[in-house]
């Protein structure tokens, strides 16, 4: 059996923001929530997608909104449980677990927070193998699962139930009501059996972050590459790294939009390089050209111990590295770049795998 403990949560915490691509929140906030739910309430048992017997209920348990707000507008503690409990009202049914819908930040610490406090278990595995802006970008959308009935809770007890004709309309509604929540919910949505979790997950997801967080950790603590440590277990590349020159920006939709423009020090000097990014980055040029893009992981990471950066952590003058990580399988099917692709951020660009993209750094 597979137990998260306190200690666990540091390693998660940290790889999470790896896989979140800059996105899913403040991964602090989340440990910390996490953490306190674990020592009152005992260690969060893992299982894995087989373990769910096919007609018992799985919910995920998320945020929703802006991050960089949770900064500001910290959590009461209760949304996440009120949320989750309202929605096994409405349907009348025990769930038997719980799951994240993304595996990134604080959205990789909230599932375990609501675990704890509940008693339940937590499957791991998620709805993405990363972090993506919007509700219906996860892969259970994509296998027909219906994102309502949905609930949303914010700090002030107001709880909102939804249900709607598209998962797309779950996205338009919700946002609408998270941004006047003030620019972030708590939210329990995309109800399923076991049978259909079982055909529908990434995999493997929290297990994956643990072991991430664990080799930075670990490297920083024995004076190894951290980096190396990170592309060796993701497979990942190294695209580029220098200092932040500008970062544009704007959080009025409800979402983090921007831009990061960064210069090139050591072997990349004379070169720049351009993130573009909604919540989680989406598209990475140097010197203008793409080398890595939507739905592979860009993750910015501190030049010195290679911790992740979220896009609201972002900041002038920070010396930073790009990695590059190919995202599941899943999403590189015609269903999937549909979902997440880079036209449907509205890039005039076709797909290409960050490992076709990275031959291309070495000449």
């Amino acid at each position: 059996m597979d137990y998260i403990n306190e200690n666990d949560l540091d390693f998660i915490a940290v790889g999470a923001a790896i896989l979140g691509s800059g996105g899913g929140g403040d991964p602090y906030i989340g440990k910390l929530m996490a953490k306190q739910a674990i020592k009152e309430h005992g260690p969060v048992k893992l299982i894995s997608a087989d373990e769910v017997p096919d007609d018992e209920l799985i919910i995920p348990s998320a945020m929703m909104g802006a991050p960089a707000v949770m900064l500001e507008k910290l959590p009461n503690g209760s949304e996440p449980e009120f949320a989750f409990r309202a929605l096994e009202k409405y349907l009348d049914q025990t769930a038997y677990g719980v799951i994240s819908i993304e595996a990134g930040g604080i959205n990789s610490c909230i599932p375990i927070y609501t675990a704890a406090r509940l008693g339940l278990p937590l499957v791991d595995g998620d709805g993405m193998g990363r972090a993506f802006p919007e509700l219906q970008m996860v892969t259970f959308s994509v296998a027909g699962v219906s994102s309502t009935p949905m609930v949303l809770c914010d700090e002030k007890g107001n709880r909102m139930i939804m249900e709607t004709v598209t998962n797309d309309w779950s996205e338009v509604l919700a946002r609408t009501a998270t941004v006047a929540m003030g620019l972030s919910s708590m939210i329990s949505i995309y109800c399923m059996d076991g049978q259909t979790l079982k055909r529908s997950v990434v995999r493997g997801t929290i297990s994956l972050a643990r072991e991430i967080g664990q080799r930075i950790i670990e490297s920083n603590r024995c004076k190894s590459d951290p980096v190396e440590a990170i592309l060796d277990v993701t497979h990942g590349f190294r695209l580029f790294g220098g200092k932040i020159a500008d970062v544009t920006r704007d959080l009025t939709t409800g979402f983090i939009r921007g831009k990061v423009v960064i210069e090139g020090t050591e072997e990349d000097r004379g070169s720049h390089f351009e993130l573009d990014f909604q919540n989680e980055n989406l598209l990475a040029r140097k010197n203008g050209k793409p080398v890595a893009i939507t739905p592979d992981l860009i993750t910015v990471i501190d030049r010195e111990k290679a911790f992740p950066i979220t896009t609201e952590g972002l900041k002038y003058g920070q010396r930073i590295i790009v990695i590059g990580i190919p995202c599941d399988r899943f999403w590189r099917t015609e269903k999937g770049l549909m979902q997440v692709g880079p036209r449907y951020f509205n890039y005039d660009i076709d797909y290409r795998p960050v490992e076709e993209l990275a031959k291309g750094l070495a000449s």
